[in-house]
């Protein structure tokens, strides 16, 4: 059982810091343009995480294809995903983010299924559909009162494919750096894939006040370095039961926007929260039965 109890509160901890980085970014935006945002954010990550690391970790260096296998991690998991996602920010309201983490369970399922050969049971199955009813009806009141283009939300469809491509591929890698070097080169590599996006689209109208490097802060540290090493940890143990804890993100992710940023909080949402855990609960329900029979 402790297995089980540590895997629940790496799920939680992982949804309550990964759901923030909408908000964050919201903030961030008022003092500056996205793709500047998020450059800076991705090489200060990167760096920081690369010195803990260098005088930490026995293998600090990839070698050989290791640096393919990051840079197409790095491309997927963070320089499109998030590239894209900040971009979409500017056009739908921080709860409605929420909406499209729900799509990444089955994607990563279906993805999974296709790519790793591995098969998703109907238990799993009932579970994704269940999440996503739930995180519909929770961002329902959302959707009716405008708080989203239609170019927004395409963008943000677009970014959780990239997203699921990422974490099946991370999946499908037999890595033998660590996870915090994993994540620090990959962070890293996606500033410099980033950086001539950034330099030829935008114009240089960031205002580097207090806002903007609060906004960074968290970003670079509870989310690209907290909430992703508690990514990684999950997809090694199965990249579907991973996917699952991506439906409280959206439950997260819409609280902080109602405490923060003033959005709406109905009882579509209470009721599609419990849903939510309705749904989490039979995902993981197999796995608890196997940690009740090991103790």
């Amino acid at each position: 059982m402790q297995t089980s109890v540590r895997y629940f509160i790496t799920g939680i901890s992982f949804a309550l810091l990964w759901a923030s980085a909408s908000v964050a970014g919201k903030f961030g935006l008022k003092s500056s343009e996205p793709l500047t945002l998020f450059t800076v954010r991705f090489f200060l990550a990167g760096i920081l995480l690369l010195l803990i690391v260098r005088f930490s970790s026995r293998r600090f260096w990839p070698q050989g294809r290791e640096w393919l296998h990051l840079t197409i991690f790095s491309l997927l998991n963070t320089a499109l995903y998030l590239g894209i996602f900040i971009i979409a920010l500017q056009e739908v309201a921080a709860g409605i983010t929420a909406l499209a983490l729900a799509l990444n369970p089955l994607l990563i399922s279906t993805f999974s299924s296709l790519w790793l050969k591995r098969p998703v049971l109907i238990r799993e199955w009932i579970s994704i559909v269940l999440g996503m009813v739930g995180v519909g009806i929770a961002t329902w009141p959302l959707l009716q009162n405008g708080y989203a283009t239609v170019f927004g939300l395409s963008l943000l469809m677009l970014s959780m494919v990239m997203y699921s491509l990422g974490a099946v591929y991370y999946s499908s890698v037999s890595w033998t750096l660590s996870r915090t070097v994993i994540n620090g080169w990959q962070v890293l590599i996606a500033g410099f894939l980033l950086l001539p996006f950034t330099l030829f689209f935008e114009g240089g109208n960031t205002s580097f006040d207090v806002r903007f490097w609060l906004s960074v802060a968290w970003l670079v540290i509870p989310v690209s370095i907290g909430a992703v090493q508690l990514w990684l940890s999950l997809l090694k143990e199965d990249p579907v039961h991973a996917s699952l804890w991506l439906f409280l993100c959206p439950v997260f992710g819409i609280a902080y926007s109602w405490l923060l940023l003033n959005e709406p909080f109905t009882l579509y949402t209470l009721f599609g929260t419990i849903l939510v855990m309705i749904s989490l609960y039979e995902g993981q329900r197999r796995r608890i039965t196997e940690e009740r029979k090991k103790t």
